[in-house]
């Protein structure tokens, strides 16, 4: 685990963009049953419109596609939109374009049934994203947020606590009071959707899944990971090559390493001051 300052976010936000060649077989699958709950929540059908936030390389687009649904994503890295395409290729109602969502504007005067962001709504600017996404969707429209998180279970993999000490050696650790994120326990953003006006009738639940990974492909994990992407090399050396070394120890040289992911749903409000 890595502490990330808020003041880099920026910069962050953009180094994903050199994880392309990687991104889709490295991240995780989501849950099949997040995407039934989404379903079944919004009431969505096969040929209603949905709004990709950030879709990287189409890792959450291709299951709403598959379910026939018309999808627009707005992604701000050429080479994940380049990726995307690839990915997408074999959609013909899915539509992959380059840009800011924050500003980016439809084509036609073309509204959502629903806005959604799989593990890029944290990287958007809090003083506009809610609004932008209200004026994106249709009347009784609905916006979708969730992310993929480490979560450590009480019986889960000891590697991660163990490899603190790395992360402390190359002033990359996280702070002393930092708690360690258990699943069904992680926080949401329902007090912050239900304070924007903009939103209602908020829907929370939360998933958890476990992921087996041997060195090789924990390594090309870590390297979708916006911290480690904008590591010095000295300190990627010597994390990765401890990493190596100590899975290379284990009798089956693997680790197991548990997601989680917060599904937050909420209504568009029909009266709101947005202008």
């Amino acid at each position: 685990m890595l502490a990330v300052s808020d003041d880099d976010s920026e910069c962050l936000r953009r180094t994903f963009d050199a994880a392309a060649g990687v991104y889709q077989d490295a991240r995780p699958e989501y849950p099949d049953q997040l995407f039934d709950k989404l379903v079944e929540v919004t009431r969505l059908r096969p040929g209603d419109r949905l709004l990709e936030v950030g879709c990287a390389s189409g890792k959450a687009t291709l299951p709403l596609a598959r379910r026939d649904f018309r999808v627009t994503c707005v992604e701000l890295g050429p080479a994940l939109v380049a990726a995307a395409r690839t990915n997408l290729a074999g959609f013909g109602d899915v539509d992959v374009v380059e840009g800011a969502f924050e500003t980016w504007k439809p084509s036609r005067d073309e509204r959502f049934d629903l806005v959604f962001a799989a593990t890029a709504w944290h990287w958007l600017d809090p003083a506009v994203r809610y609004e932008q996404a209200w004026r994106l969707l249709r009347p009784g429209g609905h916006l979708a947020i969730w992310s993929a998180l480490h979560v450590i279970p009480e019986d889960g993999d000891p590697f991660f606590v163990d490899i603190q000490d790395v992360y402390d050696d190359i002033g990359e650790g996280l702070p002393e009071d930092a708690a360690l994120p258990r699943p069904g326990k992680l926080p949401d953003d329902r007090e912050e959707i239900e304070r924007t006006g903009l939103f209602e009738d908020v829907i929370v639940r939360q998933y958890d899944w476990e992921v087996i990974y041997d060195a090789e492909e924990y390594l090309r994990l870590l390297d979708t990971f916006s911290g480690h992407i904008a590591m010095q090399k000295w300190q990627r050396d010597r994390l990765y090559g401890e990493i190596g070394r100590r899975l290379a120890d284990r009798p089956d040289g693997r680790l197991r390493r548990h997601w989680g992911a917060v599904l937050q749903v909420a209504r568009r409000t029909e009266a709101s001051a947005v202008s």
